[in-house]
């Protein structure tokens, strides 16, 4: 028995069960998972480019035998969808499983959904643990599954089930031979003659998991107090059971298609059935579609974010717990770019120019908050070249502010290479900056085809940017150190002078985690004049103090960037060994 987190036991899984293979993006909160199946031995994992590559390569390698994992989070699934989708029809050769890492409260993403309409939608089955300790038996019984049925098994976590840990039995890995590949155009090339067949195919595997689902062992009732039932499924269940400790409860394993022989059994054996679930209303609505009307509790649940057990409890009639407000005028503790980020002279600069500025999906989204607001959009990944040029087509023929597209080395490779070209095809301007921080900073510093890191470190290349800019055509094209406030300055009045041409800017240089370099850290003078230029770079090393109208730095958090030396107009901010 090993203690893990839901993405741990969800590897673990997948590694007994003899997959060869795993795909991924990162993205929280299922980053992890692929991280943890890449250290597992015989096998092979690979960090793609994005989550429609990822699930279009394990489909390949499904088809040619081999069994498959691949893992993104909820908002990557629609990236993925259209190989998906068409992978119910084509079914499996080796079993396919994908998690899907759902993020109720949106604590690491831009919007709240939920992926089992994508199971309903797709006619793809969908497993979705409560613990740990399901999610690597889930996640081990879904290979055989998804090749019984031939269709490839969605596993569904929670930020909750991902991260949290909890006591699991762990196994063996069963070996299993990949599958002999055999030519089959009827299965695997989907024109309309060969698809319609294969429709008929999915309705007729649909009622056999219709039929497989009420003897599914992972759908479980639990028979306590009658009076009150409590359908639910993944972390809820944990929370109801704190809330509602007497409660008889149907727990379900299986989300997709729902058991609903087992759901009017259970709901005609308790007096009033209630269905809980956070942020959606996809179980509430399939219960009522099954035929069931569930009742309401006393007072709504919430219908956004994350559920707690209190939030249960008082639905159920307690009373709201006891609680003293926050003291107001306490300053709030906003996330910020790391001291001595690249990314923060270039906002600085896109904020003092007051350019509108199209953001995308990254640590350099913080460039969107106080006191760098710099940020104008951030839509999804890769939206940043393309709502650029949607602006520039608005407003052409009008004297409006520089238009400036910020997207990160890693989203670019997802899915800004197609937005630039599109917009180059179609005779766009504008200014396009990409901030090449030599990694996938945001979900934990991961390789990616523009730093040429592989996932299990295998010799690879480097995606030259410059080269690949030119073969698409940018004419205008600059190669800049971020950590240059004075290059940066120049670099972006000289791109956003040329209001009819389409510029890009490179801007290269590494996360300040990735370099560890010691640098001599800085210190402000005892002469500083209190402008306050260096409080508005944002760094957090950075104080000021009203009362002696002074800033200093912190020798903790400073890591000798020079930025906010490059900015200080008197001097006073200078290496420690000057200051003294």
């Amino acid at each position: 028995m090993e203690l893990l987190s839901g993405n741990e036991a969800i590897a673990r899984g997948a590694w007994e069960a003899g997959a060869h293979i795993g795909v991924a993006y990162p993205g929280t909160p299922s980053t992890e998972t692929m991280e943890v199946f890449a250290r597992m031995p015989g096998v092979y994992a690979e960090w793609a480019t994005n989550e429609k590559v990822a699930v279009e390569v394990g489909v390949g390698a499904s088809a040619a035998g081999a069994r498959v994992l691949v893992t993104m989070k909820h908002v990557g699934v629609n990236v993925a969808a259209d190989p998906l989708f068409t992978a119910a029809y084509t079914g499996v050769g080796g079993g396919l499983v994908v998690l899907a890492a759902d993020d109720p409260g949106m604590h690491s993403s831009q919007d709240e959904q939920d992926s089992r309409y994508y199971a309903m939608a797709a006619h793809i089955p969908l497993l979705e643990p409560a613990d740990s300790a399901e999610a690597r038996a889930f996640t081990r019984d879904a290979y055989d599954l998804s090749e019984r049925f031939d269709v490839p098994f969605f596993i569904r976590s929670t930020v909750r089930i991902s991260h949290a840990k909890c006591p699991t039995d762990v196994g063996p890995r069963t070996d299993v031979e990949k599958k002999p590949y055999a030519k089959d155009e009827s299965k695997w090339v989907m024109m309309p003659a060969f698809a319609r067949p294969r429709r008929v195919n999915l309705i007729e595997r649909d009622e056999a998991l219709r039929a497989w689902a009420d003897e599914c062992p992972y759908n479980v009732v639990e028979k306590r107090d009658a009076r009150i039932g409590i359908v639910c499924s993944g972390a809820t269940y944990q929370h109801v059971r704190e809330a509602l400790p007497d409660a008889s409860v149907l727990k379900l394993g299986l989300s997709w298609p729902l058991p609903e022989k087992l759901l009017h059994e259970f709901a005609a054996s308790v007096d009033d059935v209630y269905v809980i679930e956070e942020a959606s209303a996809y179980l509430s609505d399939a219960v009522k579609a099954a035929g069931i009307v569930p009742s309401a509790p006393k007072r709504p649940l919430p219908r956004a974010g994350e559920l707690t057990p209190g939030d249960i409890r008082v639905a159920f009639g307690a009373e709201v717990p006891a609680h003293i407000d926050a003291p107001e005028g306490i300053p709030g503790r906003p996330p910020a770019l790391c001291p001595g980020c690249p990314h923060r002279p270039v906002f600085r600069e896109l904020h003092r120019m007051r350019a509108i500025v199209t953001g995308d999906i990254g640590c350099y989204t913080l460039g969107a908050l106080a006191p760098l607001s710099a940020m104008d959009t951030s839509l999804c990944m890769g939206a940043s070249v393309s709502m650029s040029h949607g602006f520039e087509l608005a407003m052409e023929g009008t004297k409006h502010r520089p238009v400036v597209a910020v997207i990160g080395d890693s989203t670019f490779a997802h899915s800004g290479l197609t937005s630039l070209i599109s917009t180059v095809y179609n005779q766009g301007a504008g200014t396009v900056c990409i901030l090449d921080n030599r990694t996938t900073a945001m979900t934990g510093r991961q390789g990616n085809p523009v730093n040429g890191v592989t996932l299990q470190n295998r010799p690879s290349r480097e995606l030259d940017l410059m080269k690949l800019m030119e073969a698409i055509g940018i004419e205008d094209l600059q190669l800049v150190d971020p950590q240059d406030v004075k290059a940066v300055h120049e670099a972006l009045v000289r791109a956003t002078k040329a209001a009819d041409a389409l510029s890009v800017i490179v801007f290269k240089s590494p996360c300040v985690l990735l370099e560890r370099a010691q640098r001599e850290k800085y210190a402000v003078k005892p002469d500083c004049r209190g402008c306050k230029m260096c409080v508005q770079i944002g760094c957090p090393s950075i104080s000021f103090d009203l009362s002696s109208n002074v800033a200093s730095i912190d020798p903790a958090l400073c890591v000798g960037c020079s930025q906010c030396a490059q900015v200080c107009p008197f001097s006073v901010i200078v290496k420690e060994s000057e200051a003294r």
